[in-house]
């Protein structure tokens, strides 16, 4: 018997991208945005929380939910009974997203975000968000972006304890480098992990192959 899994999607993607995951689970939810459009993770994680009843359950958190993940940790660790990280960024505790990018990312996204906001530029959701998926799903994805608030990104989340299960499906991504990858891995403790010849969106280029780490990881409950 697998347990129920929230999935935490990455930054401005809604949540029909992990249709075809969810169709070949149980009980599945996608976590909502907070209302404020200051929120940092913590309100990020309260949201989340929230938005299910179930009193233990997976989480997979994809790009930036892996700072909502630990903020989640940190506010209800006993209902978090594991984390599957897919291309997350998870920074050291007490660090931002932003801080847990390589050089020079660190140091030119939090001006980026500060005078441009978090919407990237259309070019960039194509070639970043898009690569790989058939044109109409990239212009739906570009359609519905929703811009996050900046503080998820720049706050870091509160210390929490380690999940008691970790995972991580690595992918071979431009927006979440392999190098990057493997130190937020090691970094949450994965000692699950798969890989998925995929850009970004391994849930929309590769369902299938997701759905079985998913299921794997669940079914090691």
């Amino acid at each position: 018997m697998t347990e129920p899994v929230l999935f935490l999607s990455g930054s401005g993607l809604p949540a029909w991208i992990w249709g075809d995951v969810r169709a070949g689970l149980g009980e599945s939810a996608v976590a909502p945005r907070p209302d404020s459009p200051d929120a940092g993770p913590m309100e990020y994680a309260v949201a989340a929380l929230g938005s299910v009843e179930w009193p233990r359950f997976a989480v997979v958190a994809h790009s930036v939910g892996g700072v909502v993940a630990q903020a989640m940790l940190a506010a209800a660790p006993d209902r978090v009974a594991g984390v599957l990280g897919v291309a997350a960024v998870w920074p050291a505790p007490g660090r931002s997203f932003t801080a847990a990018l390589p050089v020079p990312q660190r140091w030119l996204l939090p001006a980026i975000l500060r005078l441009a906001g978090t919407r990237p530029p259309e070019k960039q959701l194509r070639a970043g968000f898009g690569a790989g998926l058939p044109a109409p799903t990239v212009d739906r994805l570009v359609a519905e972006f929703t811009p996050e608030s900046r503080r998820l990104f720049v706050t870091a989340a509160p210390r929490g304890r380690a999940p008691e299960r970790a995972g991580y499906v690595h992918t071979t991504d431009r927006e979440v480098p392999p190098d990057l990858q493997r130190r937020c891995a090691q970094a949450l403790g994965a000692d699950f992990t798969r890989e998925l010849a995929t850009a970004h969106l391994p849930m929309l280029q590769d369902p299938a192959g997701l759905l079985a780490a998913v299921a794997d990881f669940t079914r090691a409950a």
